[in-house]
């Protein structure tokens, strides 16, 4: 596969295929191996084919099926150091690690590799910009609040999978505890729909092709709630766009690149 496909999203798990060419890769590993297996399965594609994966946080949503894909596949964990400290420490082993430092590009054979911070309440969260040909993909979810830093990374895509985890009327309204709310709603927590759509509103272009949601969340959000508060927003702006939902219990809308 020459693209891109969303395996899970959200608070039970998060991974994310990459194909080009010559590469195949995971941003993030979440899943159990046996559903990493199923999920890059029904998009034809062999687990023993991935050659890397590329981590955003250290939170178990993002690694929980990391020991086994390391210890199997032998492949190269791509995180950076503080990153890599958090892995060794949640997992009580230590992958093979290829550290990156945050804001620094490096090149994975043939997709040139952007990680930019994020704000999030891990040791150094990231997200990152992929360029793979003349492409521009980003992928920004776990993140407070939209930083100029954020909104100027994500300038330009042609695709992006963006975060709009919550409402926070649902937040409040849930019966979550008081310091789980806190924490979504922080500037180090999770972006809700409407800042998504805030978002998108300022880096909107007529070349960004698709939009993924991405990490709603499963009791403070819902698919058409998001989908109607990203919609409207861009339309009272003069703006459509190509949207769909990540989602956690399947695999998500396939994003295919045409051969350049």
């Amino acid at each position: 596969m020459f693209g891109f496909c969303p395996l899970a999203s959200g608070s039970r798990g998060n991974s994310i295929f990459v194909g080009t060419k010559t590469s195949r890769i995971l941003i993030d590993a979440g899943l159990s191996y046996s559903m990493l297996c199923e999920r890059l399965k029904e998009i034809s594609v062999d687990i023993n084919t991935i050659q890397a994966v590329l981590i955003t946080h250290e939170h178990s949503d993002h690694i929980a099926g990391l020991r086994l894909l390391s210890e199997r596949l032998k492949i190269p964990v791509l995180a950076n150091a503080e990153t890599a400290k958090g892995i060794c420490s949640a997992l009580k082993m230590r992958p093979r690690f290829k550290i990156f430092t945050t804001g620094e590009s490096f090149i994975f054979q043939d997709i040139e590799v952007h990680p930019f911070s994020v704000p999030h309440d891990t040791l150094d969260p990231v997200g990152f910009i992929l360029k793979i040909e003349d492409l521009k993909i980003g992928f920004c979810a776990d993140l407070g609040h939209a930083t100029s830093l954020i909104q100027e990374k994500l300038m330009g895509c042609d695709y992006l999978y963006l975060e709009a985890n919550h409402e926070p009327s649902m937040v409040y309204a849930s019966h979550r505890p008081m310091v789980y709310k806190e924490r979504v709603l922080s500037r180090q927590g999770h972006l809700s729909n409407q800042d998504s759509a805030n978002l998108l509103v300022k880096i909107y272009h007529s070349k960004l092709k698709h939009v993924h949601l991405a990490h709603l969340s499963s009791e403070c959000n819902h698919e058409e709630l998001a989908l109607k508060t990203v919609k409207e927003t861009l339309q009272r702006n003069g703006f459509v766009l190509d949207l769909s939902i990540a989602y956690q219990d399947r695999v998500s809308k396939r994003i295919e690149f045409l051969e350049c």
